[in-house]
């Protein structure tokens, strides 16, 4: 039984794309109307919300089985019951939650056109690849990089995108993809900044302490993965790793260690305290975290007085002293 569940999830998932894209166009429908005012602002976006939670079922599978994110299965598992959720409380009349339905419509057009078009996606992974490959020069390495064709057993697109080192007769390869660029991570918070009503300046700041910071921070990541897998430097208890991970290889211990429990739990860590910077230059964006804790907790938040963050009738900010 379990193995159909699994087949049936990896069949579905051919539907992420055409999935993704609808949901898209259905968030980016809910913000024009309620920028409208319309009656059908509404209904479209809790819509958009319920073929969400149909998109990320479709990414399951992927995630948690081809990918064998822990990190990323669940919280994929999570985000399913989540967009349903949301949904309903739209539709119950949550109007705040229209600010997060406009940053998900915003997140998606800034990228998937990376996730799709070839021409961009080759753009961003070969620079990301470039510059990794300049980064582990300047501590020493000697990286050789190859054409992601080049990869055994592999089905790479043919974009000079792979990492390829010898250790004896064995050889050990890591592929720059799209989601090692950090695109996804800059859409995230480039979408929540573009949804906030917010003086364009403010906007700007905020995205000048996010996304470059990101982006910095993803080629560190992609230099301490490369190296770390390339080289075998974290081949530890082999045995207690390919069992949680389900795999036969020991060459993929360093991996699974250094990607997949060290990289990304310091990303985690990463975008939180990019995410505090942010709210302090732009705390309109705290209705959507208010939103995420609403949704957890069932508790209402008021994370303005609580920081001691005001927004001025001129679209200033004033700090306040939230002790007194």
């Amino acid at each position: 039984m379990i193995d159909g569940l699994l087949a049936a999830l990896a069949w579905f998932g051919k539907f992420s794309d055409p999935l993704a894209w609808l949901s898209v166009l259905a968030f980016s429908a809910g913000g024009v109307l309620s920028w409208r005012d319309s009656r059908f602002a509404r209904p479209v976006t809790v819509a958009a919300w319920l073929l969400f939670a149909v998109f990320w079922l479709s990414v399951f599978h992927h995630f948690a089985f081809v990918q064998k994110s822990f990190i990323e299965g669940i919280g994929v598992l999570v985000a399913i019951p989540a967009s349903v959720y949301a949904g309903l409380l739209l539709a119950r009349g949550r109007d705040s939650l229209f600010v997060l339905s406009r940053a998900v419509a915003a997140m998606g057009i800034i990228f998937f056109p990376f996730e799709t078009i070839t021409a961009l996606q080759e753009f961003l992974i070969e620079s990301v690849t470039s510059q990794t490959a300049f980064l582990m020069e300047l501590i020493g390495a000697e990286p050789t990089v190859v054409s992601g064709a080049m990869v055994p057993d592999g089905t790479y697109p043919a974009y000079q995108s792979t990492f390829w080192f010898a250790d004896g007769g064995h050889t050990i390869t890591y592929t720059i993809l799209i989601a090692c660029t950090g695109i996804g991570s800059m859409a995230i918070f480039g979408g929540l900044i573009a949804a906030t009503s917010a003086p364009l300046s403010r906007k700007l700041r905020a995205l000048a302490v996010s996304i470059p910071v990101i982006y910095a921070l993803n080629l560190v990541r992609n230099v301490l993965i490369g190296l770390g897998f390339g080289l075998q430097k974290f081949h530890v208890f082999p045995d207690i790793v390919m069992g949680l991970f389900g795999a036969s290889d020991p060459y993929k211990v360093s991996y699974f260690i250094v990607d997949r429990v060290l990289a990304q739990s310091l990303s985690v860590l990463a975008l939180v305290a990019i995410t505090w910077v942010v709210v302090r230059e732009l705390p309109e964006i705290m209705v959507v975290i208010e939103d995420v804790l609403f949704m957890a907790t069932g508790t209402e938040y008021d994370l303005q007085d609580a920081l001691g963050t005001t927004v001025r009738a001129d679209g200033g900010v004033t700090e306040t002293d939230s002790s007194e």
